[in-house]
């Protein structure tokens, strides 16, 4: 099953995307992530003004399968949080690109974002771990 991996965003191995915009970015996981998850029923996210460190656990998504973390790609401090989500977790198995960002992050280090895979090589990743 060929899984979304817009091309505005990096990807991690542990499945969560990272959309840049200047000194700002938006995170959430992947359509590949929700798909494993499946219905997804609760999420935990952070409070505004919480500093995390890169591989730092930052949310908790609940499905009818399984609780999974998720981990903040790149240092940085929350500047605001998808408070619709906690009403309509279902938003992420929906779209988890467009309105089921969990976080916006102040970044500390942009160039971190280079380190991430770029969607090609992300989609190969699904696909390896698919089959």
């Amino acid at each position: 099953m060929p899984w979304k991996t817009p091309e505005d965003r990096m990807y991690t191995k542990t499945d969560e995307w990272v959309m840049l915009d200047g000194q700002s970015a938006l995170i959430g996981i992947t359509d590949y992530a929700q798909d494993q998850l499946s219905d997804i029923v609760y999420l935990e996210l952070p409070t505004i003004d919480e500093s995390f460190n890169k591989d730092d656990i930052f949310a908790t998504v609940e499905s009818v399968k399984a609780a999974a973390d998720v981990n903040m790609p790149i240092i940085g401090k929350i500047t605001e949080v998808n408070n619709d989500l906690e009403d309509q977790p279902e938003l992420i198995n929906l779209e988890p690109y467009e309105g089921a960002w969990f976080v916006k992050i102040d970044v500390q280090d942009v160039s971190q974002v280079e380190e991430l895979m770029d969607a090609s090589t992300y989609a190969d990743y699904c696909e390896s771990r698919s089959s």
